[in-house]
Protein backbone atom coordinates (compact mmCIF):
# COMPACT_ATOMS: atom_id res chain seq x y z
CA UNK A 1 0.00 0.00 0.00
CA UNK A 2 1.39 3.41 -0.98
CA UNK A 3 1.30 6.44 1.30
CA UNK A 4 -1.36 8.01 -0.93
CA UNK A 5 -3.68 5.05 -0.28
CA UNK A 6 -3.94 6.06 3.38
CA UNK A 7 -5.43 9.45 2.51
CA UNK A 8 -9.10 10.23 3.14
CA UNK A 9 -11.21 9.50 0.06
CA UNK A 10 -11.65 13.14 -0.98
CA UNK A 11 -7.96 13.91 -0.60
CA UNK A 12 -7.03 10.73 -2.47
CA UNK A 13 -9.12 11.78 -5.46
CA UNK A 14 -7.40 15.18 -5.60
CA UNK A 15 -3.93 13.67 -5.17
CA UNK A 16 -4.56 11.33 -8.12
CA UNK A 17 -4.99 14.39 -10.35
CA UNK A 18 -1.39 15.44 -9.64
CA UNK A 19 0.31 12.07 -10.16
CA UNK A 20 2.16 13.03 -13.34
CA UNK A 21 4.64 10.74 -15.06
CA UNK A 22 6.82 13.32 -16.84
CA UNK A 23 9.04 16.13 -15.51
CA UNK A 24 7.15 18.44 -13.15
CA UNK A 25 7.69 21.25 -10.66
CA UNK A 26 6.88 20.53 -7.01
CA UNK A 27 4.68 23.27 -5.56
CA UNK A 28 3.89 21.80 -2.17
CA UNK A 29 1.67 19.34 -0.29
CA UNK A 30 -2.09 18.92 -0.17
CA UNK A 31 -4.12 20.48 2.65
CA UNK A 32 -7.25 18.56 3.65
CA UNK A 33 -9.43 18.96 6.72
CA UNK A 34 -6.87 21.25 8.31
CA UNK A 35 -3.99 18.79 7.90
CA UNK A 36 -0.99 18.91 5.56
CA UNK A 37 -0.35 15.63 3.71
CA UNK A 38 3.27 15.40 2.45
CA UNK A 39 2.37 12.04 0.85
CA UNK A 40 0.13 13.98 -1.58
CA UNK A 41 2.41 16.35 -3.52
CA UNK A 42 0.86 19.11 -5.65
CA UNK A 43 2.81 19.57 -8.87
CA UNK A 44 2.65 21.20 -12.30
CA UNK A 45 3.95 19.44 -15.45
CA UNK A 46 6.90 21.14 -17.11
CA UNK A 47 5.32 20.62 -20.51
CA UNK A 48 2.27 22.81 -19.78
CA UNK A 49 4.08 25.90 -18.50
CA UNK A 50 3.83 27.52 -21.92
CA UNK A 51 0.04 27.47 -21.36
CA UNK A 52 0.48 30.51 -19.13
CA UNK A 53 -0.69 31.09 -15.60
CA UNK A 54 -1.80 33.35 -12.79
CA UNK A 55 -0.26 33.93 -9.36
CA UNK A 56 -2.67 36.02 -7.32
CA UNK A 57 -3.35 37.00 -3.74
CA UNK A 58 -3.52 39.87 -1.30
CA UNK A 59 -0.39 41.74 -0.26
CA UNK A 60 1.74 39.76 2.17
CA UNK A 61 0.31 36.33 1.35
CA UNK A 62 3.48 34.95 -0.26
CA UNK A 63 3.23 35.65 -4.01
CA UNK A 64 6.89 36.71 -4.25
CA UNK A 65 8.10 33.50 -2.60
CA UNK A 66 5.90 31.49 -4.98
CA UNK A 67 7.60 33.17 -7.95
CA UNK A 68 10.97 32.37 -6.41
CA UNK A 69 10.03 28.74 -5.80
CA UNK A 70 8.83 28.21 -9.38
CA UNK A 71 11.78 30.10 -10.88
CA UNK A 72 14.31 27.99 -8.98
CA UNK A 73 12.86 24.73 -10.27
CA UNK A 74 12.58 25.96 -13.84
CA UNK A 75 16.20 27.07 -13.70
CA UNK A 76 17.27 23.67 -12.33
CA UNK A 77 15.52 21.96 -15.25
CA UNK A 78 17.27 24.11 -17.85
CA UNK A 79 14.46 26.60 -18.54
CA UNK A 80 15.35 30.33 -18.58
CA UNK A 81 13.15 32.58 -16.44
CA UNK A 82 12.34 36.30 -16.48
CA UNK A 83 11.29 37.90 -13.17
CA UNK A 84 10.00 41.45 -12.71
CA UNK A 85 11.24 42.39 -9.23
CA UNK A 86 9.01 45.13 -7.87
CA UNK A 87 10.47 45.49 -4.37
CA UNK A 88 14.02 44.24 -4.89
CA UNK A 89 13.26 41.03 -2.95
CA UNK A 90 14.05 38.57 -5.73
CA UNK A 91 17.74 39.36 -6.13
CA UNK A 92 18.38 36.78 -3.40
CA UNK A 93 17.71 34.01 -5.92
CA UNK A 94 21.39 34.22 -6.87
CA UNK A 95 22.55 33.28 -3.36
CA UNK A 96 21.97 30.17 -1.19
CA UNK A 97 19.21 30.48 1.37
CA UNK A 98 19.70 30.60 5.10
CA UNK A 99 18.38 27.73 7.18
CA UNK A 100 16.28 28.61 10.22
CA UNK A 101 13.48 27.05 12.24
CA UNK A 102 10.77 28.35 9.92
CA UNK A 103 12.44 26.92 6.81
CA UNK A 104 13.09 23.56 8.43
CA UNK A 105 9.57 23.48 9.84
CA UNK A 106 7.97 24.19 6.44
CA UNK A 107 10.22 21.61 4.72
CA UNK A 108 9.23 18.94 7.26
CA UNK A 109 5.51 19.73 6.88
CA UNK A 110 5.51 19.34 3.10
CA UNK A 111 8.09 16.52 2.82
CA UNK A 112 10.70 18.70 1.13
CA UNK A 113 14.37 17.64 1.26
CA UNK A 114 15.52 21.25 1.67
CA UNK A 115 19.13 22.21 0.94
CA UNK A 116 20.36 25.78 0.30
CA UNK A 117 21.22 26.71 -3.29
CA UNK A 118 21.86 29.80 -5.37
CA UNK A 119 20.95 30.04 -9.06
CA UNK A 120 22.64 31.74 -12.04
CA UNK A 121 21.14 35.22 -12.46
CA UNK A 122 21.47 38.38 -14.53
CA UNK A 123 20.26 41.73 -13.21
CA UNK A 124 18.67 44.37 -15.42
CA UNK A 125 17.21 47.82 -14.76
CA UNK A 126 15.07 50.13 -16.87
CA UNK A 127 17.27 52.76 -18.43
CA UNK A 128 20.02 52.06 -15.91
CA UNK A 129 18.02 53.43 -12.97
CA UNK A 130 19.01 51.34 -9.98
CA UNK A 131 21.18 48.24 -9.92
CA UNK A 132 21.35 46.34 -13.17
CA UNK A 133 22.36 46.40 -16.82
CA UNK A 134 20.35 49.10 -18.62
CA UNK A 135 17.36 47.98 -20.67
CA UNK A 136 16.61 50.51 -23.40
CA UNK A 137 14.27 50.53 -26.37
CA UNK A 138 14.34 52.76 -29.42
CA UNK A 139 11.22 54.77 -30.16
CA UNK A 140 10.87 52.82 -33.42
CA UNK A 141 11.27 49.53 -31.57
CA UNK A 142 8.75 50.48 -28.90
CA UNK A 143 6.10 51.36 -31.45
CA UNK A 144 3.07 53.67 -31.46
CA UNK A 145 0.59 51.49 -29.54
CA UNK A 146 2.75 50.95 -26.48
CA UNK A 147 4.03 54.51 -26.56
CA UNK A 148 0.46 55.81 -26.66
CA UNK A 149 -0.25 53.78 -23.54
CA UNK A 150 2.75 55.31 -21.73
CA UNK A 151 1.82 58.83 -22.83
CA UNK A 152 -1.86 58.28 -21.88
CA UNK A 153 -3.12 59.26 -25.32
CA UNK A 154 -6.73 58.73 -26.33
CA UNK A 155 -7.80 56.65 -29.30
CA UNK A 156 -7.69 59.53 -31.80
CA UNK A 157 -4.25 60.62 -30.60
CA UNK A 158 -3.02 57.01 -30.71
CA UNK A 159 -4.12 56.74 -34.34
CA UNK A 160 -2.32 59.97 -35.16
CA UNK A 161 0.85 58.71 -33.50
CA UNK A 162 0.56 55.56 -35.63
CA UNK A 163 0.43 57.79 -38.71
CA UNK A 164 3.59 59.58 -37.59
CA UNK A 165 5.39 56.26 -37.18
CA UNK A 166 4.17 55.12 -40.58
CA UNK A 167 5.53 58.27 -42.18
CA UNK A 168 8.90 57.88 -40.46
CA UNK A 169 9.12 54.24 -41.60
CA UNK A 170 8.26 55.17 -45.16
CA UNK A 171 10.83 57.95 -45.37
CA UNK A 172 13.60 56.02 -43.64
CA UNK A 173 13.71 58.36 -40.66
CA UNK A 174 15.04 56.50 -37.65
CA UNK A 175 13.26 57.31 -34.40
CA UNK A 176 15.82 56.40 -31.75
CA UNK A 177 14.96 58.68 -28.84
CA UNK A 178 12.39 61.26 -27.80
CA UNK A 179 14.01 64.18 -29.60
CA UNK A 180 13.78 62.29 -32.90
CA UNK A 181 10.06 61.82 -32.50
CA UNK A 182 9.55 65.42 -31.42
CA UNK A 183 11.36 66.66 -34.54
CA UNK A 184 9.21 64.59 -36.90
CA UNK A 185 5.96 65.61 -35.16
CA UNK A 186 6.95 69.25 -35.49
CA UNK A 187 7.70 68.87 -39.19
CA UNK A 188 4.41 67.14 -39.94
CA UNK A 189 2.43 70.11 -38.61
CA UNK A 190 4.24 72.51 -40.96
CA UNK A 191 2.95 73.39 -44.44
CA UNK A 192 5.39 70.95 -46.02
CA UNK A 193 4.47 68.21 -43.59
CA UNK A 194 0.74 68.59 -44.13
CA UNK A 195 1.32 68.21 -47.85
CA UNK A 196 3.29 65.01 -47.21
CA UNK A 197 0.36 63.49 -45.28
CA UNK A 198 -2.39 64.61 -47.64
CA UNK A 199 -2.81 61.21 -49.29
CA UNK A 200 -2.76 59.12 -46.10
CA UNK A 201 -4.62 61.35 -43.65
CA UNK A 202 -3.67 64.51 -41.85
CA UNK A 203 -2.30 65.39 -38.44
CA UNK A 204 -4.20 68.17 -36.71
CA UNK A 205 -2.28 70.91 -34.97
CA UNK A 206 -4.25 70.28 -31.77
CA UNK A 207 -3.40 66.56 -31.72
CA UNK A 208 0.24 67.24 -32.53
CA UNK A 209 0.29 69.74 -29.67
CA UNK A 210 -1.05 67.14 -27.23
CA UNK A 211 1.58 64.64 -28.36
CA UNK A 212 4.40 67.18 -28.06
CA UNK A 213 3.25 68.29 -24.61
CA UNK A 214 2.99 64.67 -23.49
CA UNK A 215 6.50 63.98 -24.73
CA UNK A 216 7.84 67.06 -22.94
CA UNK A 217 6.15 66.10 -19.66
CA UNK A 218 7.35 62.52 -20.05
CA UNK A 219 10.93 63.68 -20.53
CA UNK A 220 10.68 66.13 -17.62
CA UNK A 221 9.92 63.16 -15.35
CA UNK A 222 13.31 61.68 -16.22
CA UNK A 223 12.03 59.16 -18.76
CA UNK A 224 14.41 60.03 -21.59
CA UNK A 225 16.97 57.46 -20.41
CA UNK A 226 14.61 54.58 -21.23
CA UNK A 227 14.69 55.33 -24.95
CA UNK A 228 17.85 55.07 -26.97
CA UNK A 229 20.57 52.69 -27.99
CA UNK A 230 21.89 50.08 -27.64
CA UNK A 231 18.45 48.53 -27.68
CA UNK A 232 18.14 45.45 -25.50
CA UNK A 233 18.01 42.17 -27.42
CA UNK A 234 15.38 39.86 -25.97
CA UNK A 235 17.33 36.84 -27.24
CA UNK A 236 19.55 37.44 -24.20
CA UNK A 237 16.66 36.29 -22.02
CA UNK A 238 16.84 32.79 -23.52
CA UNK A 239 20.33 31.81 -22.42
CA UNK A 240 21.44 28.96 -20.22
CA UNK A 241 24.38 28.80 -17.82
CA UNK A 242 27.49 26.70 -18.64
CA UNK A 243 26.23 23.96 -16.30
CA UNK A 244 23.00 23.65 -18.29
CA UNK A 245 20.71 25.44 -15.84
CA UNK A 246 18.41 28.10 -17.21
CA UNK A 247 19.45 31.69 -16.60
CA UNK A 248 17.23 33.72 -14.26
CA UNK A 249 16.93 37.31 -15.49
CA UNK A 250 15.79 39.68 -12.75
CA UNK A 251 14.53 43.11 -13.85
CA UNK A 252 15.07 45.40 -10.87
CA UNK A 253 12.14 47.84 -10.59
CA UNK A 254 12.32 49.53 -7.15
CA UNK A 255 13.77 52.70 -8.68
CA UNK A 256 10.70 53.12 -10.91
CA UNK A 257 7.97 51.95 -8.51
CA UNK A 258 6.38 55.38 -8.73
CA UNK A 259 6.08 55.03 -12.52
CA UNK A 260 4.01 51.85 -12.79
CA UNK A 261 2.59 52.54 -16.22
CA UNK A 262 6.09 52.84 -17.62
CA UNK A 263 7.44 49.55 -16.33
CA UNK A 264 4.28 47.55 -17.06
CA UNK A 265 4.34 48.80 -20.66
CA UNK A 266 8.06 48.05 -20.95
CA UNK A 267 7.36 44.49 -19.84
CA UNK A 268 4.78 44.21 -22.61
CA UNK A 269 7.38 45.51 -25.08
CA UNK A 270 9.73 42.70 -24.07
CA UNK A 271 6.96 40.16 -24.67
CA UNK A 272 6.03 41.70 -28.01
CA UNK A 273 9.65 41.63 -29.12
CA UNK A 274 9.98 37.98 -28.14
CA UNK A 275 6.85 37.21 -30.11
CA UNK A 276 8.25 39.06 -33.10
CA UNK A 277 11.57 37.21 -33.15
CA UNK A 278 10.91 33.64 -32.02
CA UNK A 279 10.00 30.85 -34.46
CA UNK A 280 6.96 28.64 -34.06
CA UNK A 281 7.72 25.39 -32.22
CA UNK A 282 4.24 24.19 -31.22
CA UNK A 283 3.94 22.15 -28.04
CA UNK A 284 7.30 21.03 -26.66
CA UNK A 285 8.41 19.00 -23.67
CA UNK A 286 9.49 22.21 -21.92
CA UNK A 287 9.15 25.96 -22.54
CA UNK A 288 11.92 28.12 -23.98
CA UNK A 289 11.22 30.82 -21.39
CA UNK A 290 8.78 31.50 -18.57
CA UNK A 291 8.01 35.19 -18.11
CA UNK A 292 6.56 36.50 -14.82
CA UNK A 293 4.61 39.74 -15.33
CA UNK A 294 4.26 41.41 -11.92
CA UNK A 295 1.65 44.07 -11.04
CA UNK A 296 -0.32 42.97 -14.10
CA UNK A 297 -3.34 45.14 -13.25
CA UNK A 298 -1.31 48.24 -14.12
CA UNK A 299 -1.06 47.13 -17.73
CA UNK A 300 -4.80 46.81 -18.22
CA UNK A 301 -6.02 49.97 -16.47
CA UNK A 302 -7.53 52.53 -18.89
CA UNK A 303 -6.35 50.42 -21.84
CA UNK A 304 -7.90 50.97 -25.26
CA UNK A 305 -9.81 48.17 -26.96
CA UNK A 306 -7.06 47.88 -29.59
CA UNK A 307 -4.43 47.61 -26.88
CA UNK A 308 -6.33 44.86 -25.03
CA UNK A 309 -6.89 43.00 -28.30
CA UNK A 310 -3.15 43.10 -28.99
CA UNK A 311 -2.34 41.76 -25.51
CA UNK A 312 -4.87 38.96 -25.94
CA UNK A 313 -3.44 37.94 -29.33
CA UNK A 314 0.12 38.09 -28.03
CA UNK A 315 -0.69 35.89 -25.04
CA UNK A 316 -2.64 33.44 -27.19
CA UNK A 317 -0.04 33.12 -29.94
CA UNK A 318 3.23 33.30 -28.00
CA UNK A 319 2.44 29.92 -26.45
CA UNK A 320 3.27 28.22 -29.75
CA UNK A 321 6.68 29.92 -29.64
CA UNK A 322 7.53 28.20 -26.39
CA UNK A 323 7.03 31.16 -24.03
CA UNK A 324 4.90 30.86 -20.92
CA UNK A 325 3.55 34.02 -19.28
CA UNK A 326 2.46 34.20 -15.63
CA UNK A 327 0.51 37.30 -14.64
CA UNK A 328 1.03 38.28 -11.00
CA UNK A 329 -1.65 40.41 -9.34
CA UNK A 330 -4.10 40.49 -6.43
CA UNK A 331 -7.27 38.98 -7.88
CA UNK A 332 -8.29 37.42 -11.21
CA UNK A 333 -10.60 40.40 -11.65
CA UNK A 334 -7.51 42.51 -12.38
CA UNK A 335 -7.03 40.65 -15.68
CA UNK A 336 -9.53 41.03 -18.56
CA UNK A 337 -11.59 37.91 -19.20
CA UNK A 338 -10.20 37.45 -22.73
CA UNK A 339 -6.69 37.24 -21.28
CA UNK A 340 -7.77 35.28 -18.21
CA UNK A 341 -9.23 32.61 -20.47
CA UNK A 342 -5.72 31.95 -21.85
CA UNK A 343 -4.24 31.14 -18.42
CA UNK A 344 -4.19 27.44 -17.64
CA UNK A 345 -2.19 27.27 -14.39
CA UNK A 346 -3.49 29.05 -11.28
CA UNK A 347 -1.92 29.63 -7.87
CA UNK A 348 -4.32 31.72 -5.80
CA UNK A 349 -3.10 32.90 -2.40
CA UNK A 350 -5.36 34.26 0.33
CA UNK A 351 -7.86 37.05 -0.29
CA UNK A 352 -9.22 39.53 2.22
CA UNK A 353 -12.93 40.25 2.64
CA UNK A 354 -13.04 43.39 4.78
CA UNK A 355 -15.21 45.54 2.50
CA UNK A 356 -18.16 45.02 0.12
CA UNK A 357 -15.76 45.36 -2.82
CA UNK A 358 -13.54 42.69 -1.27
CA UNK A 359 -16.55 40.37 -0.96
CA UNK A 360 -17.46 40.98 -4.58
CA UNK A 361 -13.88 40.20 -5.71
CA UNK A 362 -13.89 37.06 -3.58
CA UNK A 363 -17.09 35.75 -5.15
CA UNK A 364 -15.77 36.53 -8.65
CA UNK A 365 -12.56 34.64 -7.89
CA UNK A 366 -14.45 31.58 -6.67
CA UNK A 367 -16.42 31.49 -9.93
CA UNK A 368 -13.15 31.27 -11.87
CA UNK A 369 -12.26 27.87 -10.36
CA UNK A 370 -13.63 24.45 -11.36
CA UNK A 371 -16.15 22.84 -9.03
CA UNK A 372 -14.38 21.41 -6.01
CA UNK A 373 -14.86 19.63 -2.71
CA UNK A 374 -13.81 22.77 -0.82
CA UNK A 375 -15.88 25.72 0.34
CA UNK A 376 -13.65 28.10 -1.62
CA UNK A 377 -15.02 31.32 -0.14
CA UNK A 378 -14.16 30.12 3.34
CA UNK A 379 -10.87 28.56 2.24
CA UNK A 380 -9.55 31.60 0.35
CA UNK A 381 -10.10 33.92 3.31
CA UNK A 382 -8.54 31.45 5.76
CA UNK A 383 -5.32 30.50 3.98
CA UNK A 384 -2.09 31.32 5.80
CA UNK A 385 1.03 32.92 4.35
CA UNK A 386 2.67 30.48 1.95
CA UNK A 387 -0.56 28.60 1.28
CA UNK A 388 -2.60 28.72 -1.91
CA UNK A 389 -5.42 27.18 -3.90
CA UNK A 390 -3.98 25.48 -6.98
CA UNK A 391 -5.35 24.12 -10.23
CA UNK A 392 -3.12 23.46 -13.27
CA UNK A 393 -3.33 21.72 -16.60
CA UNK A 394 -2.50 18.05 -16.46
CA UNK A 395 -0.33 16.25 -18.99
CA UNK A 396 -3.44 15.56 -21.07
CA UNK A 397 -4.36 19.26 -21.10
CA UNK A 398 -7.35 18.90 -18.75
CA UNK A 399 -7.55 20.96 -15.52
CA UNK A 400 -6.52 19.21 -12.35
CA UNK A 401 -8.79 19.12 -9.27
CA UNK A 402 -8.64 22.21 -7.08
CA UNK A 403 -6.07 21.60 -4.35
CA UNK A 404 -5.49 23.62 -1.21
CA UNK A 405 -1.71 23.57 -0.93
CA UNK A 406 0.97 24.37 1.60
CA UNK A 407 3.82 25.57 -0.60
CA UNK A 408 7.45 24.56 -0.40
CA UNK A 409 10.17 26.90 0.84
CA UNK A 410 12.54 28.43 -1.75
CA UNK A 411 16.11 27.15 -1.53
CA UNK A 412 17.71 30.50 -2.33
CA UNK A 413 17.94 33.60 -0.16
CA UNK A 414 14.48 34.96 0.64
CA UNK A 415 15.42 38.63 0.59
CA UNK A 416 17.54 41.17 -1.30
CA UNK A 417 21.24 40.94 -2.04
CA UNK A 418 23.44 43.82 -0.89
CA UNK A 419 23.68 46.66 -3.44
CA UNK A 420 27.47 46.48 -3.67
CA UNK A 421 27.24 42.76 -4.42
CA UNK A 422 24.65 43.44 -7.11
CA UNK A 423 26.84 46.08 -8.72
CA UNK A 424 29.75 43.65 -8.78
CA UNK A 425 27.59 40.99 -10.44
CA UNK A 426 26.50 43.52 -13.06
CA UNK A 427 30.09 44.55 -13.88
CA UNK A 428 31.11 40.92 -14.25
CA UNK A 429 28.19 40.09 -16.56
CA UNK A 430 28.88 39.24 -20.18
CA UNK A 431 26.12 41.74 -21.10
CA UNK A 432 27.81 44.70 -19.43
CA UNK A 433 30.08 45.58 -22.33
CA UNK A 434 27.18 45.36 -24.78
CA UNK A 435 24.56 47.47 -23.02
CA UNK A 436 26.09 49.53 -20.21
CA UNK A 437 27.19 52.54 -22.27
CA UNK A 438 24.51 54.58 -24.05
CA UNK A 439 25.11 55.44 -27.72
CA UNK A 440 23.70 58.53 -29.45
CA UNK A 441 24.29 58.02 -33.15
CA UNK A 442 22.93 60.03 -36.04
CA UNK A 443 19.18 59.70 -36.44
CA UNK A 444 16.23 61.92 -37.43
CA UNK A 445 17.04 64.75 -35.04
CA UNK A 446 20.72 64.96 -36.02
CA UNK A 447 19.95 64.74 -39.73
CA UNK A 448 17.41 67.51 -39.51
CA UNK A 449 19.70 69.69 -37.45
CA UNK A 450 22.54 69.21 -39.94
CA UNK A 451 20.30 70.13 -42.86
CA UNK A 452 19.07 73.21 -41.06
CA UNK A 453 22.63 74.27 -40.34
CA UNK A 454 23.46 73.88 -44.05
CA UNK A 455 20.45 75.96 -45.04
CA UNK A 456 21.47 78.69 -42.60
CA UNK A 457 24.94 78.90 -44.15
CA UNK A 458 23.44 79.21 -47.63
CA UNK A 459 20.95 81.92 -46.55
CA UNK A 460 22.53 84.19 -43.92
CA UNK A 461 20.18 85.70 -41.39
CA UNK A 462 19.35 89.39 -41.99
CA UNK A 463 20.84 91.65 -39.33
CA UNK A 464 18.17 93.33 -37.26
CA UNK A 465 17.88 97.09 -37.60
CA UNK A 466 18.40 99.27 -34.53
CA UNK A 467 15.24 99.76 -32.54
CA UNK A 468 13.82 103.21 -32.11
CA UNK A 469 10.86 104.60 -30.25
CA UNK A 470 7.70 102.81 -31.37
CA UNK A 471 9.62 100.30 -33.47
CA UNK A 472 8.53 96.69 -33.40
CA UNK A 473 10.70 94.27 -31.49
CA UNK A 474 12.69 91.90 -33.69
CA UNK A 475 11.52 88.32 -33.86
CA UNK A 476 13.02 86.01 -31.27
CA UNK A 477 15.57 83.42 -32.26
CA UNK A 478 13.50 80.42 -33.38
CA UNK A 479 13.56 77.35 -31.18
CA UNK A 480 14.96 74.08 -32.42
CA UNK A 481 11.47 72.74 -33.09
CA UNK A 482 10.67 75.87 -35.10
CA UNK A 483 13.90 75.45 -37.02
CA UNK A 484 12.91 71.90 -37.88
CA UNK A 485 9.46 73.01 -38.97
CA UNK A 486 10.98 75.71 -41.15
CA UNK A 487 13.50 73.50 -42.88
CA UNK A 488 12.95 73.77 -46.61
CA UNK A 489 15.29 70.88 -47.24
CA UNK A 490 13.53 68.36 -45.06
CA UNK A 491 11.44 66.82 -47.83
CA UNK A 492 14.37 66.20 -50.14
CA UNK A 493 16.46 64.94 -47.20
CA UNK A 494 13.80 62.44 -46.16
CA UNK A 495 13.65 61.12 -49.70
CA UNK A 496 17.40 61.11 -50.23
CA UNK A 497 18.17 58.96 -47.18
CA UNK A 498 16.21 56.32 -49.09
CA UNK A 499 13.43 54.02 -48.14
CA UNK A 500 15.73 51.07 -47.52
CA UNK A 501 15.57 51.51 -43.75
CA UNK A 502 11.79 51.72 -43.91
CA UNK A 503 11.64 48.56 -46.00
CA UNK A 504 13.78 46.74 -43.46
CA UNK A 505 11.40 47.52 -40.59
CA UNK A 506 8.61 45.08 -39.86
CA UNK A 507 5.92 45.73 -37.29
CA UNK A 508 4.25 43.17 -35.04
CA UNK A 509 0.97 43.05 -33.15
CA UNK A 510 1.73 46.11 -31.04
CA UNK A 511 3.32 48.13 -33.82
CA UNK A 512 6.69 47.34 -32.27
CA UNK A 513 9.49 47.02 -34.76
CA UNK A 514 12.97 45.67 -35.12
CA UNK A 515 15.26 45.46 -38.10
CA UNK A 516 15.14 42.15 -39.91
CA UNK A 517 18.09 40.05 -38.87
Amino acid sequence: MSDADTLPAGARQIAAGYAFTGPALDLGALLWDGRCHPEAPVRVPLSVLNRHGLVAGATGTGKTKTLQLIAEQLCAQGVPVFLADMKGDLSGISRPGQADDRVHGRAAEVGQPWTPAGFPAEFLSLGGLGHGIPVRATITGFGPVLLSKVLRLNQTQEQSLGLIFHYADTKGLELIDLKDLRAVVAFLTSDEGRAELRDIGGLSTATAGVILRSLTAFEAQGMADFFGEPEFGTADLLRTAPDGRGLVTVLELPAVQDRPLLFSTFLMWLLADLFHDLPEIGDADRPKLVFFFDEAHLLFGDASRAFLDSITRTVRLIRSKGVGVFFVTQTPEDVPSDVLGQLGNWVQHALRAFTPDDRKALKATVRCFPDSAYDLEELLTGLGTGEAVVTVLGENGAPTPVAATRLRAPRSLMGPVDGAELDRAVRESSLHGRYAQAVDRESAYERLSAERAGATRETPRTTAAPRGPGAKAPEEEPSLVEQVVGSGMFKSLARSVGTQIGREITRSLFGTARRRR
